[in-house]
């Protein structure tokens, strides 16, 4: 009997060029799964008010509607912002979201935060692109929770495209650098980073559990309509061993 058709309705950052064939590539493991994205214009990173601005809820909830127009099961925003706008902001989204919507939501950010404390994870290595006030941001907020960056690698990157142009094998050499610390767990902090296809090689050279944040929103997404991820553990323990 064909499973029920579930549809995955992403919110995706408009220069991002990976998240939508990464996403589209685990869900390929899921044949009755499909994900359907909607854009809202960024194309910077950085703490000026005009690069702030670019995640004004407003903007956002006019691309969740679009969404909800194919009766999507839930909405995801695979994006991170949250980690230097502060955690309250996706959750402030997420409560919009439905309510402009009827739809349940999530985010990457919000996903990894879960992810971290069922997990248990108080000290973490984190590998981004961004330049150096927003990676700070981040790592503050994080300590705020009583969790600890141990490690870090950035590459000093503002222009969002530019992000998906960083080589596999810099990103690779960036995780193992931040496993020197040994850290709970590594996560590779940005959508369009091509980093989530690293991670299961990292888990297995390292024993450390590497966790994408493309990866993590459909990993909440996947666990908020009862799918089974476990088909997806070629892309990482988390799909397998986080309940």
């Amino acid at each position: 009997m064909q499973s029920k058709r579930i549809r995955l309705g992403i919110l995706t950052p408009s220069s991002n060029t990976v998240l939508e064939p990464i996403t589209a590539a685990m869900l390929s493991e899921l044949p009755h799964v499909s994900a359907h994205f909607a854009r809202f214009t960024v194309t910077e990173i950085a703490l000026s008010e005009r690069a702030l601005g670019q995640f004004d809820i407003g903007r956002i909830l006019t691309a969740a509607r679009q969404l909800a127009d194919a009766r999507v099961d839930v909405i995801g925003w695979s994006g991170t912002s949250a980690g230097w706008l502060g955690f309250e902001r996706d959750r402030a989204l997420c409560r919009q979201i439905t309510e402009a919507t009827g739809i349940p939501a999530t985010t990457s950010v919000l996903a990894l935060n879960e992810i971290f404390d069922r997990t248990g994870v108080r000290r973490f290595g984190l590998v981004s692109p961004y330049v150096d006030e927003v990676q700070q941001r981040i790592v503050r907020h994080y300590e705020q929770l009583g969790i600890e960056c141990v490690a870090e690698r950035h590459l000093n990157l503002q222009d969002n495209f530019s992000f998906a142009d960083v080589p596999d094998k810099q990103l690779a050499v960036m995780m193992r650098e931040t496993a020197f610390a040994r850290p709970d767990a590594v996560t590779t902090f940005c959508t369009n980073l091509q980093a989530a296809h690293l991670a299961r090689a990292f888990e297995i050279a390292t024993d450390i559990p590497a966790y994408d944040t493309v990866a993590t929103v459909l990993w909440k997404a996947l666990r908020m309509l009862d799918v089974d991820t476990t088909p997806l553990a070629s892309w990482g323990r988390l799909f397998d061993s986080v309940r």
